[in-house]
């Protein structure tokens, strides 16, 4: 054994017994023929393994493990996640103290045994009334970069991130939803390496560098949804991007419709995208190299297969992430009907569940839904010409008050950190674009939360709660 591999593993003699911990560290290695080091937080065991040639394994061939026991170590883990196949190379992250952090990244050599892994380990009882979770892991490769001045076209942000980073292969730009000669105030910066954009993140990150004469938000943006290959063959839905708010549903259909007439099942258009509903699959194919590129209503449009939630799974993510407004996931309707209004119950309260956090909404009602009936007569509406009592989410609350403020829409900016049990916690930061110059830039809770969902209602609820405030001020 060389001296970096001692190195390596005195690392937790500090919690458990040096001689012990040691000797069950160097067994392993033995009895595997894998190497490990530590550098820079993380203890490497492999990466490559014995024997290995060629280049590493593809992107999905690894999983995250989170919740680990602090004082359990590689004899220990190595072994329960050889079950689901060859190991390529396990990262267990470790705190100076020669603790685990809690959690790790396991790459296996083939993308089956990762999805074996994270079918047979997760919630797996990896001591008594100890747990651990795993999911798979994206090596993420994208920068989310706010407060972009809009006026800047998409060739002048990749010059500029050019300038400033290392590693830049393209940038990605949206028009407005109401101004397609202005981009959206943000843009996605893909890197050549998960390592470059960790270093272009890290130079960034801390919010006093400058774009044009603008202090810029950066985080992680949300990894591109992994579908296999199989799912996607069977895809005959088109997500389409880039259209006027103006252009209605039918004008889409009837457009979709122009290539090979009476293909074209449905059309659900969602502010400025919309997906467009084939009966075969092949003609949903066909309609996309068609018409991707083509203008609408005087709108170039961005025509791709759309990408299926998967249903069986929760989605997770470990990383520090940015949810993109350009997601790409189909959106999936219960469809049951019933002969009689159904309580779906009252719902447990935001602020009960962030100890006290209220907000000025009105109180909550009880929700139904009802029968629709054939032959039902129905309007079409605005839901800014609805009461304000219509709303039960803070987040809608929201972008209500700013509608009839005739102010634009709030802007959410997401960030994250780690607690001590290696749990991701998230919050959100809101610009009010209208009041951005004025007496408050943003507003940002002062509680984190676990989930995406809690965190964009802890905010919302948070910044109505001030401009109520300031308004009976």
């Amino acid at each position: 054994m060389n001296e970096e591999n001692t190195d390596g593993i005195n690392g937790c003699s500090k919690v458990r017994t040096g001689t012990q911990n040691e000797a069950a560290l160097l067994a392993l290695m033995e009895k595997t023929g894998y190497n490990m080091v530590q550098e820079n937080g993380q203890r490497k065991f492999g990466g490559p393994p014995p024997g290995w040639e060629g280049p590493p394994p593809p992107r999905g061939c690894e999983v995250f493990v989170g919740k680990i026991p602090r004082d359990m170590y590689e004899d220990e883990l190595v072994p329960v996640f050889e079950r689901a196949g060859k190991i390529y190379e396990f990262r267990l992250m470790m705190e100076f103290s020669g603790e685990n952090r809690g959690y790790a990244f396991v790459m296996y050599t083939t993308k089956e045994e990762a999805q074996l892994a994270i079918r047979i380990l997760n919630n797996y009882e990896i001591r008594p009334g100890k747990f651990i979770g795993v999911c798979v892991s994206l090596d993420n490769c994208r920068l989310f970069i706010g407060a972009i001045p809009k006026e800047k076209k998409k060739e002048e942000i990749l010059d500029e991130m050019k300038k400033v980073t290392e590693g830049v292969v393209d940038v990605i730009v949206y028009p407005s939803a109401t101004d397609k000669t202005k981009n959206r105030g943000f843009a996605f910066v893909e890197y050549e390496s998960h390592r470059a954009a960790a270093m272009a993140r890290r130079k960034l990150i801390p919010g006093t560098f400058q774009l044009w004469g603008h202090t810029i938000q950066v985080d992680w943006a949300d990894p591109e949804k992994e579908v296999d290959e199989e799912t996607m063959q069977r895809v005959k839905v088109l997500y389409v991007r880039n259209l006027m708010i103006s252009t209605t549903e039918e004008t889409i259909k009837a457009e979709f419709n122009k290539f090979k007439p009476g293909t074209v099942e449905r059309v659900k258009k969602l502010r400025d995208y919309a997906f467009v509903h084939f009966f075969n699959r092949e003609d949903a194919v066909a309609a996309m190299s068609v018409m991707n590129g083509k203008f609408i209503d005087g709108a170039s449009i961005e025509v791709t297969l759309a990408k299926p939630v998967n249903k069986e799974n929760t989605w997770r993510q470990h990383l520090n992430g940015q949810i993109s407004p350009s997601s790409e996931n189909l959106i999936v309707f219960a469809n049951k009907e019933e002969s009689h209004p159904k309580t779906l119950g009252k719902l447990p309260t935001l602020s009960a569940r962030l100890n006290g956090q209220h907000s000025p909404s009105p109180p909550e009602v009880e929700r139904y839904t009802y029968p629709f009936y054939p032959g039902t007569k129905l309007t079409p509406i605005s839901m800014y010409s609805l009461k304000s009592s219509h709303f039960n989410s803070a987040v809608m609350h929201l972008d209500y008050y700013c509608n009839k403020n005739n102010w634009a829409p709030p802007e959410y900016y997401l960030y994250s950190t780690t607690s001590q049990d290696g749990k991701v916690l998230l919050v959100y930061k809101i610009v009010i674009p209208a009041i951005a110059n004025g007496s408050q830039s943003y507003f940002m809770p002062d509680k984190l939360c676990t989930t995406l969902e809690d965190a964009k209602e802890l905010a919302a609820h948070f910044t109505l709660l001030h401009l109520e405030s300031e308004k009976s001020l």
